[in-house]
């Protein structure tokens, strides 16, 4: 198992490297960047791609010689080629892209993130900042799931083809349709006070007097204020949960070994989670790591924008809008080394869960 993991620790290298390096080669195609956007402010466009639209009619003044500073900055014709190449230096965009490259992975193996080119604060600062409300959402979310869905799922493997099986089944493909960022707006229409009843609040991860609360009182205001964007990011987790976790035990059921201790008169108690539990919970429990970190990247970005949460979906969105390429490229790189690291993560959980799997017998 250690040669395995150590390969798997290897591979994470170039993986890492094979990401940044597509990721920065995009960037290089997409129109507008940081100085673009400085430039469509300070002309008044507020936006990077009114001066894109714009053509040769955005701004005024006299062009420089030669036009290639018009082609490169078509927003940008009233401002001097000096400012220009002052902001060019600033940004690192009098280098070429390879050295840009080079220089920022160089970088980033001293766990150097550079700064935020318009919050003036470090990438990780802004990280740790952000953090502790993507956690909340995904590590509740992923938890409620998993305290409802194994249960529901055990049971209705148990009813398989009766009326629960059924109606649940119905139920959770219900559940499953409903787009999250609808059922966030239909949760703040009815209980935070859009037209119906004023029960939970509007915004935010905690109330403005949190600091003057006892114990008890900031573990309530937490719960009162995360309850809503919970439901909201977990009511379609529900579904692929409790049907893995049905079709798993449906699976164990009718194998020999259940069988067999039905014969020798073992409870139908006994059978389930004395022996099929541990078995059919093997894909469930083993892929709880990677469930928490899909939900606490991916799933709460409209979340935390619905409910006013500033967390890293947030973020990374603002960050995207604005061009901020140390923040993109910083959260891109920590994240994708921690995605990768649960990867392995997850792996060892399996065989945790069920010492017989043996990764370095199925590599050979």
């Amino acid at each position: 198992m250690g040669a395995y993991i150590l390969r798997r620790l290897l591979l994470v290298i170039p993986t890492l490297l094979g990401i940044m390096i597509v990721n920065f080669t995009l960037v290089q195609f997409v129109p507008g960047g940081p100085i673009e956007q400085i430039i469509a402010q300070i002309e008044g466009q507020g936006d990077v791609f009114a001066g894109f639209a714009g053509g040769g009619d955005a701004g005024a003044g006299a062009e420089p010689a030669g036009g290639s500073f018009d082609d490169k900055y078509v927003g940008a014709r009233g401002l001097p080629p000096e400012f220009i190449a002052e902001l060019e230096k600033e940004f690192g965009f009098d280098k070429p892209p390879l050295e840009r490259f080079l220089g920022m992975m160089g970088n980033y193996l001293t766990l150097d993130f550079g700064e935020s080119y318009f919050r003036s604060i470090s990438v990780i600062d802004l990280v740790l900042e952000k953090m502790p409300v993507s956690i909340s959402l995904g590590l509740w979310s992923t938890l409620i799931a998993y305290l409802v869905s194994i249960p529901l799922g055990i049971r209705k493997a148990i009813k398989d083809g009766s009326s629960f099986d059924t109606w649940t089944s119905g139920a959770i493909i219900v559940a499953y349709a409903i787009p999250g960022f609808l059922f966030a707006i239909l949760l703040l229409v009815l209980f935070a006070g859009g037209s119906y009843w004023q029960i939970f609040p509007l915004r935010g991860l905690t109330s403005d007097n949190w600091e003057s609360l006892s114990l008890l009182g900031k573990v309530a205001d937490y719960f009162w204020h995360i309850a809503l964007p919970i439901i909201a990011l977990t009511i379609s987790a529900f579904a692929t949960l409790t049907l893995l976790t049905k079709n798993s035990f449906l699976d164990e059921i009718k194998k020999q070994y259940v069988m067999t201790a039905r014969a020798k008169g073992l409870s139908e108690r006994k059978v389930l989670y004395g022996h099929v539990f541990r078995n059919a919970m093997l894909i469930v429990i083993a892929g709880f790591p990677a469930v928490f970190i899909g939900v606490f990247f991916g799933g709460s970005i409209i979340i935390e924008t619905i409910f006013s949460l500033d967390g890293l979906g947030r973020l990374g969105f603002e960050a995207a809008v604005a061009r901020d390429y140390p923040v993109i490229f910083g959260t891109l790189f920590i994240f994708g080394l921690m995605g990768l690291v649960v990867g392995i993560i997850s792996d060892l959980m399996y065989v945790l869960v069920d010492p017989r799997i043996d990764f370095e017998k199925r590599e050979g």
